[in-house]
């Protein structure tokens, strides 16, 4: 196993960020510190049809789970300005306010060529803006369907004139499968709802 440490701007979205290290990296691991704060938190408490939000000053307590390049499963604790202590499983949309200080420990050997994870890129690309309330749904629908999909976050000038030279729009989320944009979360949506997203499994 190899320690990488991991610093996040402000802005920046926890569990997009993990994932992506994930793919960059091309490895399994998990997280094994962290210190930080967060203006936005999203979990998924026990029972609940829908995610808690909290927002305002919020300090992470602890971030356990694992990440791999496909999926990223993580609970996270934190505590609120009164000290009151909520915590979850971790949704997208959970944003960095000051910095994050990560230290995650990934597997020494990169997944094999003929494992699922990496013997071909995922189909489906989402670029998401980070707080952007469609786009976390259109990644929780994703990761619950189970279907393997690259993140793109759009958190500076440079990733925003790139999706919209390829796309020509201004809103968010943008989805691709196999290259070619389908849309945003209603269009996702339509073809969750005929069907058609179970070949991408």
């Amino acid at each position: 196993m190899r320690s990488l440490p991991l610093k996040l701007a402000p802005g920046s979205d926890l569990l997009i960020s993990l994932q992506k290290i994930a793919q960059e990296q091309n490895s399994s691991g998990f997280v094994l510190g962290v210190v930080g704060n967060l203006s936005r938190a999203a979990f998924q408490c026990p029972g609940q049809s829908g995610p808690t939000v909290l927002e305002g000053n919020l300090e992470i307590i602890t971030l356990n789970g694992t990440v791999s390049p496909n999926s990223v499963h993580l609970h996270l604790s934190l505590s609120d300005s009164a000290c009151q202590v909520w915590g979850g499983h971790l949704e997208p949309g959970t944003l960095v306010l000051k910095g994050a200080d990560l230290l995650v420990g990934l597997l020494d050997q990169s997944l094999p060529q003929d494992s699922p994870d990496s013997s071909q890129p995922p189909r489906v690309e989402i670029a998401v803006l980070p707080g952007c309330p469609w786009s976390t749904r259109a990644l929780r629908m994703l990761r619950s369907l189970s279907i393997p999909h690259t993140v793109k976050s759009i958190d500076n000038d440079a990733s925003f004139k790139e999706f919209n030279h390829l796309s020509e729009l201004n809103s968010f989320p943008q989805i691709f499968i196999d290259g070619e944009l389908i849309g945003g979360y209603d269009e996702l949506s339509k073809m969750h709802a005929s069907g058609q997203l179970e070949t991408l499994r």
